[in-house]
């Protein structure tokens, strides 16, 4: 095998692992989620708006708050590989600590808004090859990006228990 042949492709790993945290594990593969968890945007689904949008325990972040900090921290990695130099830069992640929702339609607008930006997010990986554009910093930052959702996931399964998934099955 050639060094070239066995090199890791980065964006495809890292696409697969984003999409089993978004859609849940694919078949038999499952390397962050137990095997039939439904994955962040089906979790959601069970979360009713009036849940998304009340404060999380002790006055912390909503449901809600934490889905549009997701989406926006996503649309910029969009903005980034769709050309834009340096989204992050003048980035406001404020915003979407203060977001809510009023209605079951802003909410599932919300989850749509989220999967759109998640999955466009997942497609550009997928079709990355080699080493990221942007070098040690850039491959930080994708890195990181599925990391940044793991921990969100499980903070709004902390949040509300009906968006957890199913245990670990003994093997």
């Amino acid at each position: 095998m050639t060094s070239q042949a066995s090199r890791l492709e980065l964006g495809p790993a890292l696409a697969f692992l984003l999409r089993e945290l978004v859609d849940g594990p694919p078949g038999a593969e499952a390397y962050m989620l137990n095997q039939g968890d439904p994955g962040l945007l089906r979790s959601l689904e069970r979360v009713t708006w009036t849940a998304a949008a009340a404060p999380g325990p002790a006055g912390g972040a909503s449901i809600a708050a934490h889905v549009d900090h997701l989406r926006y921290g996503v649309s910029l990695f969009n903005r980034w590989v769709g050309g834009e130099r340096n989204p992050f830069a003048d980035a406001d992640w404020s915003v979407a600590w203060d977001r809510t929702v009023r209605s079951e339609e802003e909410w599932q607008r919300l989850r749509e808004d989220l999967g759109r930006e998640a999955h466009q997010w997942i497609d550009a990986l997928e079709t990355m090859s080699g080493g990221p554009p942007g070098g040690a910093i850039a491959a930080k930052g994708m890195i990181g990006s599925v990391a940044h959702l793991g921990y969100h996931l499980g903070a709004i399964r902390q949040i509300d228990a009906g968006a957890r998934g199913p245990r670990q099955e003994s093997r």
